[in-house]
């Protein structure tokens, strides 16, 4: 099994601490930092999803060469997010699609694209990339397109980004899964709910997650049903832990 993902690719940085008191210079409240941890993110974090989730592929990925940095100051005890601090999204460099690129596109068996719309891949990529794919889905922030949704078989959005598309969604319900958190998600009209729903502690993550383990088993079945069942479960997996992390089958 050959799989290709692309997109944006960030470092995510997790500074856990505690807060007693408020500085007596402004009316914030002082972060005293006691353990950091550290993890690839975005697009990278698909990869790891993957690897945790099966050991029969080849595996490559195209992201930007420009370097982006996420870090989160959390409160150790209730797990609150004070401030999250994004480093180097400002000259990001569109890809280009050589045909080197678009052969290896054309010879995966499944293309994860991971469109966290930072300028990486723009509407003329995202179509170039859907169109030469045999089994694709897309998770994008960005407004959509009817041309780049005709280009994938799937396309992932959470509930948001459903708000954003609205209407592409439903004159295309068969394409489109919306995640939904708890309640799992919406696909073709119809709601799926999580089999083990779980108490949410960080919901970091859990898209992509969702999006590595549907893509997977379909791959797999080519059962649609099954395949949301399983990505529901594994996102529950993950939710309830701290930061951003992977299923462990």
């Amino acid at each position: 099994m050959k799989i290709l993902v692309l997109g944006e690719s960030c470092e995510d940085i997790f500074i856990y601490g505690e807060s007693k008191r408020l500085s007596p210079e402004a009316p914030v409240p002082v972060f005293i930092p006691h353990r950091t941890t550290t993890n690839p993110g975005m697009a990278g974090n698909v990869l790891r999803n993957i690897k945790a989730l099966t050991n029969d592929f080849w595996l490559d990925i195209f992201c930007q060469p420009e370097k982006i940095k996420k870090t989160r100051l959390i409160d150790e005890k209730s797990n609150h997010m004070f401030i999250r601090i994004d480093e180097g999204e400002e000259n990001i460099k569109t890809i280009n699609l050589n045909n080197d690129k678009i052969e290896n596109i054309k010879e995966s068996d499944i293309v994860i694209v991971s469109d966290y719309n930072k300028g990486f891949l723009d509407d003329k990529s995202l179509i170039e990339i859907g169109k030469n794919s045999r089994l694709s889905i897309l998770d994008s922030k960005k407004k959509l397109t009817e041309e780049i949704i005709n280009s994938f078989t799937f396309i992932k959005v959470n509930e948001h980004e459903y708000i954003n598309n609205n209407f592409l969604v439903e004159s295309n319900p068969n394409k489109f899964i919306v995640t939904l958190g708890m309640n799992g998600c919406m696909y073709d009209g119809e709601i799926h709910s999580s089999p083990s729903p779980k108490q949410t502690m960080d919901v970091s993550g859990a898209g992509d997650t969702f999006t590595a383990s549907f893509i997977l088993k379909y791959y797999q079945t080519k059962d649609i049903n099954q395949s949301i069942r399983f990505a529901n479960e594994m996102a529950s997996i993950v939710v309830s832990k701290r930061g951003v992390s992977t299923p462990e089958l």
